[in-house]
Formats: C-alpha cells, structure tokens, sequence
C-alpha cells in the first residue's frame, strides 16, 4: 500500500531534508516517527529536498508499507512521535503508480522579506532581513522577466546535480505588507539554490543598483558569477506541491498562508 502525507516543518535547527548520518534532518526525523507507527522500518519519498534553515508548510512524501491504518491513525501516531518543529498535516492512501517527487506538475516556494532599519526578533530565522529600502515595482518588472521555459544556469548553485538547468516557471508575485516583502514562485521543477538566486538577484534591482532589465542580460549570460548573492535560507518556505487530478489530492496540497504580523 502507498500512503501520501502532508508535512510541514521549521528548517531553523535542521540540515536540511535529506538524511545525514551525524546531522540532524527532516527526512530522518519523519522515517523514525512513521516506522514507529508502521511498526517496520519505512523509507519517505519527498516531492523536493529543502536545505539546510529552510521551511516547508505543503511538502509531500510517500511511504510504502503493509501496515492497514486509518489516515487519522497515520497523523496521530506519526505526530506523537515527531519533535515540535515537524508535523504531519494530511494522510491519504494514494494509487500504487503516484510518486512525490515523479508524479509531481509544480512546485511553489515563498520568500519572506522584513525591510526595515531594525532586525527581526520575533521573525528572526523565519524570514530575511535586508535594511536597505526595497522598491517592489521595478523588482516585479524585473521578475516578469523570468516568466517562462528558460535556461536557469546563472541561478543554479555550483553543486547543483541537475542534468540540465532548463525549467519553466509559471508564475512570480511579489507583495508587500507594510515592511514585509512576500515573493512567491512556481516552476514545474527547481534547481539547487533557484529560488534563493533569484531573490538575491532581484534584490539588487528594489535597492537601485540595477535596472530591471539587468534580470534579461543575468538569464541570458548563464553564468552564475554575474546574478546577485544567494538570499539567506530562513526567509524561503515550500508552501505547495501540485499534482495530476486522477491522485485527488488537490484539496489538501493548496498553498497555505503564512500568518504575517501587520507591525
């Protein structure tokens, strides 16, 4: 039997997803809390690895397993065992050909900016801080820019083991609420680093260094040296994963809100 799950997870005191012999990972805390409920040693399958201070609130992850539970008895026995910064949301039993990371159409991240003079201290480590004031019009211009099937290398990390660096993002938005800069992103897939290149990139056209159409000539050059820093991780969330109608898990994969103070 295959079993779909919904996980959500603070990436502050984490390596990442992936399990690490001598680190502490998402992957290796949600496979003990699982094969405890499983009552068997159980391997998860995730729709995309996160890295280390990353967050997630809509990954997906597969199981397959012998043990007959009920999705209640799934969420609940896997939670009583998951730390308090990992928590299962949803459990479906899902058609034996689903994968979460093959049968996967699209992937949406979120990065969270506070911009203002003085740094977070309730936000610190959930979202970036940058002091320097950002305009969210000519990033927004500059972001349009990256619509589309495109040859992602300038935004690739330089361990990236990706074949190839061509994706298609679908769709960019970028919002602000009062001193805090929202940018969302949705590909059908993401290389190592993407999301966090080009936040960085974009970064350097809201405070005016660069104009908009610097986002053309970076995309162009596929060259990593010439796009900006790579933004800090605590401000990046895996919010949504999408998948073909026929595996019906539409209703729990939407993309949640992250709550954000209005101060």
């Amino acid at each position: 039997m295959k079993v779909a799950f919904g996980v959500e997870y603070d990436g502050s005191r984490f390596y990442g997803w992936q399990r690490q012999s001598e680190r502490r990972s998402v992957q290796s805390c949600v496979e003990h809390a699982i094969s405890c409920v499983a009552n068997s040693p159980t391997t998860v399958v995730c729709a995309g690895r996160t890295d280390t201070g990353v967050h997630a609130t809509g990954q997906v992850i597969h199981i397959d397993s012998d043990a007959d539970r009920s999705p209640r008895s799934w969420i609940l026995g896997t939670n009583s065992n998951l730390p308090d910064d990992v928590s299962v949301k949803w459990a479906q039993v899902v058609d034996d050909d689903f994968h979460a990371r093959f049968s996967a159409t699209a992937r949406t991240y979120r990065y969270v900016i506070c911009n203002r003079v003085s740094r977070p201290a309730v936000w610190a480590g959930k979202v970036s801080f940058v002091f320097r004031e950002l305009d969210v019009d000519p990033m927004s211009d500059a972001a349009s820019l990256l619509v589309g099937k495109h040859d992602f290398s300038s935004f690739r990390a330089a361990g990236c083991q990706s074949r190839h660096a061509v994706r298609e993002i679908r769709r960019i938005s970028i919002r602000k609420h009062r001193h805090f800069i929202v940018i969302e992103i949705q590909a059908n897939a993401f290389l190592q680093h993407m999301v966090r290149n080009i936040v960085g990139t974009l970064m350097v056209v809201g405070d005016g260094r660069e104009p908009p159409k610097y986002l053309a000539y970076v995309l162009a050059a596929r060259d990593r040296k010439v796009a900006g820093q790579t933004a800090a991780p605590g401000g990046l969330y895996l919010i949504g994963v999408e998948y073909p109608d026929r595996f019906a898990l539409s209703h729990h994969t939407h993309s949640d809100e992250i709550l954000m103070p209005l101060l």
